[in-house]
């Protein structure tokens, strides 16, 4: 393969660029600050290789709409936004970047269970209006609480050693147990509806894909302690947002820390909406969100769990090393196995 065939690297942050450019001398690197999808499909050009983003829509008429691209390189362990049966169809290798962040994230799933556990997100809320009182502030303690996680993978396990830190009991439910690591880290594998029952905290730590999605519904909400926190960092339609409102409305639910919900494109691209038409259940998303987000009982935040110093260095690093590889013929981390 030609090291000098161009690469055009899409959702580029500034600070970013330099580093990406410096990891891949000889290659020809263009950097395109928009996500790709059909809109932008044409600033690819004739390139071989071209490098994406979790906003990046690949689908099939983007991936149809690049005859020239051999390589879908993706920043991220997750890849539910590309259309793999496509790329395989078209003969376009995916790369992903497998770890970068296992510790990144679960800090910030603790950060948002500790927000919670100590209602900072309505204090911070009342003391921009000068209110500081401490009416219905009172938390609770971790120590001694019930710690459940959805997934024990690599971010998982981080998310366990904190939780058995802060004195958390641990339960843990994964599709591949490993019991020597339970026994080693102190936890214990349970079935995915006895997690919920026996649960203070529960947070989500598995892929997106067709059997996951609302793997928390209706059904396993109302599984849940009364008054239980729910942390979601991994995948926003791992959860039925429409029944997760009506669980936190009804005050069921004692809150929710998102980083990621259904539909979070939107609330980020509304000004998209005057221009492409939506389905109604794109817009009730969108109008369900708004509603979490002024939820007192909810931290929400802009999918950036994964957003530290260290973790984007190691992500352009690794993404370049697969670029490189693939260049010289050598493909690394190819997708298609469990990205999370």
């Amino acid at each position: 393969m030609n090291e000098k065939a161009p690469v055009v690297v899409f959702e580029a942050e500034a600070g970013q660029e330099g580093r990406l450019a410096a990891a891949l001398p000889g290659v020809e690197c263009r950097f395109v600050e928009q996500a790709l999808s059909d809109q932008t499909v044409d600033q690819v050009g004739g390139a071989c290789v071209v490098s994406v983003f979790i906003r990046s829509q690949v689908s099939r008429t983007v991936i149809e709409s690049m005859a020239s691209v051999r390589l879908i390189a993706t920043r991220s362990t997750g890849y539910d936004h590309i259309d793999l049966g496509a790329c395989r169809e078209f003969g376009i290798t995916v790369s992903n970047v497998p770890t970068y962040g296992e510790n990144t994230v679960a800090e910030h799933a603790f950060s948002l269970i500790l927000a919670l556990s100590r209602r900072l997100g309505v204090v911070t809320r009342r003391i921009s209006h000068g209110d500081f009182s401490l009416r219905d502030l009172m938390g609770f303690d971790l120590r001694s609480k019930t710690l459940g996680v959805v997934g024990a993978g690599n971010i998982g396990l981080h998310v366990i050693r904190i939780g058995r830190a802060f004195g958390m009991d641990v339960l843990a439910y994964d599709a591949h147990p490993h019991p020597l690591l339970a026994e080693v880290l102190g936890f214990r594998y349970v079935s995915l509806d006895e997690l919920l029952m026996g649960s203070d905290v529960i947070t989500l730590h598995v892929p997106y894909r067709p059997e996951t999605h609302h793997l928390i519904d209706r059904d396993r909400l109302a599984l849940m302690k009364p008054g239980a926190l729910l942390i979601n960092t991994a995948r926003g339609a791992l959860v039925d947002t429409a029944a997760l409102l009506e669980a936190l409305e009804s005050g069921r639910l004692g809150g929710a820390g998102l980083d990621v919900i259904e539909g979070e494109e939107l609330l980020m691209e509304e000004r998209q909406m005057f221009h492409v038409p939506e389905t109604e259940e794109r817009m009730r998303q969108l109008l369900t969100g708004h509603a979490l987000a002024r939820h007192e009982n909810v931290i929400l935040t802009p999918h950036m769990a994964w957003y530290s110093r260290e973790a984007i260095d190691r992500i352009l690093d690794v993404t370049a090393l697969n670029i490189r590889s693939f260049l010289s013929g050598t493909p690394l981390n190819a997708a298609g196995g469990d990205g999370a």
